[in-house]
C-alpha cells in the first residue's frame, strides 16, 4: 500500500520542520512515562470525558517502539506491570529494529498492512530525488490515515478488542508512535464515548513528547541536505508532526464509508452498545 510505505520510510530518514508551525496539545505531561530509550511513552489515564468521568490510570500504554530498551531498565519497565505487548509495525520493520522487553511479557504483532512488494525501496528512491514535494507528503499522509482505518477493518478490529478485552495492563506501538499508535488510540477513545475535544487532544501530544527528537533531528536534515539537494525539506517537515486534519481524516473516511462512528463501531468492530457500556464500565471511573 504506498501510502503506507512512504509514511514507513519518512519515519525512518530524518525531519525538518518549525516548532512553530506544529499544533501541540494542551494537555500536560503528566501521564508520561520516562524510560531511557523509549519515546513518546505515555499511559492513557486522568483524561475526562464530557460527563466528567475520568479513565482510570495505569491500564492503557501507548508508545513507539522498544527497539532501544535496554535490560538494564527491564525493571522499571516490569514496575509498570504491562501483561501484554501490541506491535503494530510490518515484518519488515520489525526484523529491521525488533522490540526488546522482559521475557514474561506477551507479545503479539498485528500489522494492518505489508510491505511484500519492495515499495519502501521505491519510496525512498522517489523521496531523495526529489519526486515528491510537501504538498504530495501532505496528500499521501491524509490518504494513509484513510485507508488505515477502512482496508482491513478485521485487523483493526482484532487489535481494539484485544486492548479493552484485557484485564491487565497493555501496551501498543508503531515506529513512532504517533499515527498508526494514534489512530488506534483515537478509536479506543471513541469506543468509550470520549468528545472529539479530548481525542483530539491526546492525539496532538505526540507533538509535546517528540518535539526534541524532532529539533534533534532538524539540525541533522539541515546539515546533510546539501548530501540530497533534490530532496524537498517540505516533505520531511510534514511527516514529522502529526496534525489535526489527518486524524480528522480517518474519521471523515469512517462517517462517508459506514455512515457514522458508531456505525463503524458496531459493524466493523463488532461493539454493541451493551458491548460499549461493559468497557465504559471496566475504564471510565
Amino acid at each position: 500500500m504506498k501510502h503506507f510505505v512512504f509514511l514507513i520510510f519518512l519515519s525512518l530518514i530524518s525531519c525538518k520542520t518549525y516548532t512553530s508551525q506544529a499544533e501541540f496539545s494542551t494537555y500536560s505531561n503528566k501521564n508520561q512515562v520516562e524510560i531511557k530509550k523509549v519515546n513518546n511513552f505515555r499511559n492513557l489515564g486522568g483524561i475526562k470525558n464530557s460527563e466528567g468521568k475520568t479513565l482510570k490510570d495505569s491500564l492503557i500504554y501507548r508508545s513507539g517502539n522498544l527497539h532501544e530498551l535496554k535490560k538494564s531498565s527491564f525493571d522499571e519497565f516490569e514496575k509498570l506491570k504491562i501483561n501484554k505487548v501490541i506491535d503494530l509495525r510490518t515484518k519488515e520493520e520489525i526484523n529491521k529494529a525488533p522490540d526488546q522487553f522482559p521475557t514474561n511479557i506477551i507479545y503479539e504483532n498485528h500489522p494492518a498492512f505489508e510491505d511484500e512488494n519492495g515499495e519502501l525501496k521505491d519510496a525512498k528512491k522517489q523521496v531523495l530525488k526529489g519526486q515528491f514535494n510537501k504538498g504530495d507528503a501532505d496528500k499521501r499522509m491524509t490518504e494513509f490515515y484513510k485507508d488505515y482505518v477502512s482496508e482491513n477493518p478485521e485487523v483493526i478490529k482484532k487489535i481494539i478488542t484485544e486492548i479493552l478485552d484485557s484485564d491487565q495492563p497493555i501496551l501498543y506501538h508503531c515506529t513512532a508512535g504517533k499515527d498508526r499508535t494514534g489512530m488506534i488510540t483515537a478509536l479506543i477513545l471513541k469506543v468509550l464515548k470520549f468528545d472529539d475535544s479530548v481525542i483530539f487532544e491526546e492525539y496532538l501530544q505526540s507533538n509535546n513528547l517528540r518535539q526534541k527528537i524532532i529539533q534533534k533531528r532538524l539540525n541533522l536534515a539541515n546539515n546533510l541536505h546539501f548530501i540530497y539537494p533534490k530532496l524537498d525539506i517540505g516533505v520531511l517537515e510534514k511527516t514529522g508532526w502529526i496534525e489535526r486534519n489527518y486524524l480528522r481524516s480517518a474519521f471523515d473516511e469512517i462517517d462517508e464509508k459506514y455512515g457514522s462512528m458508531d456505525d463503524y463501531i458496531h459493524k466493523a468492530l463488532g461493539i454493541s452498545e451493551e458491548k460499549r457500556e461493559i468497557y465504559i464500565q471496566k475504564f471510565l471511573q
